[in-house]
């Protein structure tokens, strides 16, 4: 059974954190607010174009398919290039291809090839960008803090969302869905102008390296000697995959037919916005000792909003599962952030965390352009019913990797570019590959 580390009640005002922690709060916060609007609005925008349900999960594919090409080679470059360079420019592309979606549903020229392409590009940014911002959170804080600082983090992130979601739909309700759209380029902007002010003159100097295929090696090695990394990855592979046709296809169609409409989803969403903001609260004040072995435990929920929408649940039941839901994802993101900035180099943060996106995302394209089809073929509710078993089989097997239940946090979380404090050996029920090797970040 997880336990939680005894230490006073913490407060905001004792957390000190450093410029650029804010700047990259700040930012996130902004991108939040305009890519949870976004989401709904680029789903709306193809039902109203006369799309169906296959539509809607290609041009959710069309997203995630640049992900899988690109996010290793984004990882790697952001260990070899200034991190925050490679987020401005992964934001203007962002913004770019964000401001021409909107104009083409605004002008009512949008089709299914050009949400597509537009999409694709928006895709692509975040393959450069995600590597690139995990290393760069993960390098601005440092010592025992770094919990709480992800917690908040997320916390704020998150807390964005609720805005996000409910304005975003209720924007949908009374108004274009192409005005979501360039209100999230807007925020695209103004974030990557803020991110051009984070200061990078902390982080060491990178060695010249051997190459681009050789950094992929090197942190490919990273991932595969530490099973606990590389379970949880494959685990998510599977679980990302459902929940984002659950998400991104079923819930759009599930809204329209028995809801109501955009703005009962929008809410749906919020709620789980909500749900993560008490989630980050939780994990301000509770340090669970096995972090791992609480994380994937709470991964559990996650199969709730899939069951919830094969019922259909009402709005309100609905929303009383996505703020659960939104509760226990953010207990694993943060157990699941510390476990990583305790074991992985910072130097090398980059290409894990590439690796970690990567494993998580790979089977997205594949799972939103197969929703159509398989709901057409067995039925919407059979169709939810199965995302909602794969979650629960995969968690499960999830937790026969003794590394998961007993990686163990360390009495000093290690500062960014530093050694990594040795516990006493008492304390130390890690895995074997993290006492054997050096340094050792989703």
């Amino acid at each position: 059974m997880t336990s939680a580390a005894a230490s006073p009640p913490p407060s905001l005002r004792s957390l000190r954190t450093g410029r650029n922690f804010g700047l990259l709060t700040a930012a996130a916060i902004i991108t939040s607010l305009g890519t949870h609007g976004a989401l709904i609005a680029a789903a709306f925008a193809v039902l109203e174009s006369g799309g169906d349900g296959g539509d809607v999960g290609l041009v959710a594919a069309a997203r995630t398919a640049p992900l899988v090409l690109f996010l290793l080679i984004g990882g790697a470059i952001a260990d070899r290039l200034p991190r925050h360079r490679v987020m401005v420019a992964a934001n203007a592309l962002n913004c770019v291809s964000q401001a021409l979606f909107a104009w083409l549903v605004l002008t009512g020229e949008a089709q299914l090839w050009h949400m597509m392409l537009l999409t694709a590009l928006c895709g692509t940014g975040q393959a450069f960008f995600s590597p690139a911002a995990e290393g760069m959170l993960m390098s601005s804080v440092s010592g025992e803090q770094a919990s709480r600082a992800f917690a908040l983090f997320r916390m704020s992130m998150h807390g964005a969302a609720i805005g996000g979601a409910a304005l975003g739909g209720a924007m949908i309700a009374a108004m274009d869905p192409g005005w979501v759209l360039a209100a999230d380029a807007a925020a695209f902007a103004v974030a990557g102008a803020l991110r051009a002010f984070l200061d990078v003159s902390h982080i060491p100097k990178r060695a010249p390296g051997s190459g681009l295929l050789a950094d992929l090696r090197d942190g490919w090695r990273e991932v595969a000697s530490r099973p606990w990394l590389w379970a949880i990855v494959l685990q998510f592979s599977v679980v990302v995959a459902v929940v984002g046709a659950a998400e991104a296809v079923y819930g759009p169609l599930v809204a329209r037919d028995e809801l109501g409409g955009a703005r009962p989803w929008g809410f749906a969403l919020a709620a789980f916005g909500v749900g993560t903001l008490g989630g980050a609260l939780l994990m301000m004040r509770w340090k669970p000792r096995r972090l791992l072995l609480a994380g994937t435990l709470c991964v559990f929920p996650l199969a709730l909003p899939s069951a919830g929408l094969a019922v259909p649940l009402p709005v309100a039941g609905l929303c009383g599962v996505m703020f659960v839901t939104g509760v226990a994802i953010e207990v694993f993101g943060v157990s699941w952030m510390t476990a990583l900035h305790q074991e992985i180099p910072e130097e090398k943060l980059s290409r894990v965390s590439a690796y970690d996106w990567f494993g998580s995302v790979a089977m997205v394209p594949v799972a939103t352009a197969a929703a159509g089809p398989v709901e057409t073929l067995v039925g919407r509710s059979a169709a939810l019913w199965g995302c909602a078993a794969l979650i629960v089989v995969v968690t499960a097997g999830v937790l026969l990797v003794p590394d998961v239940r007993n990686l163990t946090r360390r009495g000093t979380v290690k500062a960014a570019g530093s050694a990594t404090h040795v516990p006493p050996a008492q304390e130390r029920r890690v895995s074997a590959d993290a006492e054997g090797s050096v340094g050792g970040l989703g």
